[in-house]
């Protein structure tokens, strides 16, 4: 996207007026999407992946998360999967922390409703939200989502 289209504009000129150096971070995330889309359709997923997780990551950092999200679709879209924009972490309530926390150790549903007085079934259904928030797919994941989330990295 040109830097003097409308769009382009609207859409970054908060972000570029932040400071030097932007306004080329900016262009080589837009680049970096273009490439990935194009190489994906050409030459294959594989080879598009590199390009559309460093323009997902760039939007990400540049704080323009309708963008990351477009990048983050792309990337998908080559069966590589994504992991949850670090936006989401804040949404972890309490309960779901410490329920993925113990799930993590490797303790049963069943354990763990016992030791927080909740049904199993409710804490199926806590887990159920938690994995997307947190980009894993079981719960021998989420001992290394949790542990990159203490490191302050996202997941």
């Amino acid at each position: 996207m040109p830097p003097n289209s409308r769009i382009y504009q609207d859409a970054w000129g908060d972000v570029v007026r932040r400071g030097a150096g932007v306004q080329e971070r900016v262009e080589r995330a837009f680049a970096g999407l273009g490439d990935g889309i194009h190489v994906r359709h050409t030459q294959g997923k594989k080879a598009a992946r590199l390009s559309l997780t460093l323009a997902a990551e760039t939007f990400e950092r540049l704080g323009a998360p309708t963008w990351t999200g477009r990048a983050r679709a792309e990337l998908r879209a080559t069966g590589a999967a994504t992991r949850a924009s670090s936006a989401h972490l804040a949404a972890l309530t309490w309960q779901e922390r410490r329920i993925a926390d113990l799930a993590a150790s490797g303790l049963t549903n069943k354990e763990i409703g016992e030791r927080m007085h909740l049904s199993p079934r409710t804490v199926s259904s806590h887990l159920y939200q938690v994995f997307p928030k947190l980009g894993v797919t079981s719960c021998a994941a989420l001992r290394d989502a949790l542990a990159r989330l203490e490191d302050g990295q996202g997941v």
